[in-house]
């Protein structure tokens, strides 16, 4: 493309038909798979660097793999941050917010270098004394509680557990149209082990009131519109409040919580958008009614009950909290747009599923653009709301241009859509098919 002119990301999300037979020259056939004309499978296999074995069975309007990620014309922006890995991608730097790409969730636990960073305002500076850090618990409570986080180590048992903490709005890039925000793919996610107390353990110690019906949470980050007011204040109903997982966390894979990950203490509410999961974390109020902090109410951290046209005006009536974060499989193994030799003919996969507040029944791969699917090996949480681990060979019948695609399903049998939908204007609750091109050349 030449200077001025739209990307390729632009022409698919305005009018996918079109963009290929503006860019590629092609059409399909009735069913919408494969190409009416020569000329466009030719310009598309230049375009990917290879011959499209599974030609035939390539959707329509389905911008390649090859260029479905990272199209920006100057390139993604690198994380330059102390402690953490310069291959996360910089989606926002006022607020900082950055993402880790697909290949490198490939550990068992993520890194504390490479795990995503999602901030609602600047950093607050570290804390010079993390044990003297102060915490209330007040509200629909019998007996308020006023805690360092040294009496909060000391006077409550001490939980390890692995859990995932995603981004509501990871997946956010995959809408059409664009939904307001940072532009998510896959990244807003990470699997670490966590050290802290069980929140339920605190709010029993508090004496819960049969009146409580909500959370309100608050850290010290100020808004960067008006720093009299709270960066952003959410919570969570009683019921899922008690839930024995949900910790006051102060340890990170084994060392203290990073500052720029919320230290010296936060919550991880797992299963949860991670926007409930308050970072830097001063006081957890119980309330009588639904927390009306900042982030919540309107259509922040929420999605539609009834579907609505995309890019139409929002009815408020028509959204409800999100919840349980859905069902997502992601390819860490192999990275997108990885080569192999033309000899090889199997490929051995990798990569994790999750599926909010539900485990995940089961994943399958593709490699002829959903035409047929296998099934993969699936290995069981270490604890709830551990992602699970997934493995599986493919093999591929001769050199060329593949996709993969992956796709989960969750306990009560609900699958990953083949594209986003439910589309919502700040795009939460965003869990299409993850793919990857690979090229046997």
């Amino acid at each position: 493309m030449t200077r001025g002119e739209r990307s390729l990301e632009e022409l698919y999300r305005d009018d996918p038909e079109r963009a290929d037979a503006l860019v590629f020259g092609r059409g399909t056939g009735l069913n919408r798979r494969g190409f009416l004309r020569g000329a466009g499978l030719a310009a598309m296999s230049a375009a990917v660097g290879g011959g499209i074995p599974y030609a035939a069975m390539m959707p329509g309007g389905l911008i390649p793999a090859a260029f479905a990620q990272g199209n920006e014309p100057k390139g993604p922006q690198y994380l330059s941050f102390p402690g953490k890995s310069d291959k996360l991608v910089v989606l926002g730097e006022r607020p900082l917010v950055a993402e880790t790409p697909e290949h490198l969730l490939d550990d068992d636990t993520t890194p504390t270098d490479r795990f995503f960073i999602r901030n609602n305002a600047q950093i607050p500076d570290a804390a010079r004394e993390p044990d003297g850090w102060k915490l209330v618990v007040d509200g629909e409570v019998n007996q308020k509680l006023d805690l360092t986080l040294a009496e909060l180590k000391s006077k409550f048992a001490r939980v390890t557990r692995r859990m995932l903490l995603e981004c509501g709005g990871n997946g956010r890039s995959f809408f059409t149209p664009q939904a307001r925000g940072n532009q998510w793919t896959n990244g807003g996610a990470g699997c670490a082990e966590w050290t802290g107390v069980r929140l339920a353990d605190v709010l029993r110690a508090a004496g819960v009131k049969p009146s409580a019906v909500f959370t309100g949470h608050y850290g010290v980050d100020r808004s960067l519109a008006d720093a009299s007011k709270d960066a952003l204040s959410r919570g969570v109903p009683i019921r899922k409040a008690m839930d024995p997982n949900n910790l006051m966390v102060f340890a990170m894979n084994g060392e203290p919580l990073p500052n720029v990950h919320g230290g010296p203490v936060r919550l991880v509410i797992p299963g949860w958008p991670g926007s409930v999961s308050s970072k830097w974390l001063t006081r957890i109020w119980v309330r009588d009614k639904v927390h009306d902090g900042a982030g919540m109410g309107g259509t922040s951290y929420r999605v539609a009950i009834k579907p609505m046209v995309p890019g139409d005006t929002p009815d408020p009536s028509n959204f409800r909290d999100l919840e349980s974060m859905p069902v997502r499989s992601i390819i860490t193994s192999p990275a997108n747009g990885t080569s192999f030799g033309k000899e090889v003919r199997e490929v051995k996969l990798r990569g994790a599923a999750w599926a909010g507040d539900l485990t995940v029944r089961q994943v399958d791969v593709s490699i002829d653009y959903g035409a047929s699917w296998r099934r993969a090996m699936l290995q069981r949480p270490n604890n709830p709301y551990d992602w699970q681990r997934w493995t599986a060979t493919v093999r591929v019948p001769t050199e060329g241009y593949y996709e993969i695609w992956t796709r989960a399903t969750d306990s009560r049998g609900i699958m990953q859509p083949h594209i986003a939908g439910n589309w919502t204007p700040q795009g939460y609750g965003v869990n299409p098919m993850h793919r990857v091109a690979i090229r046997i050349a």
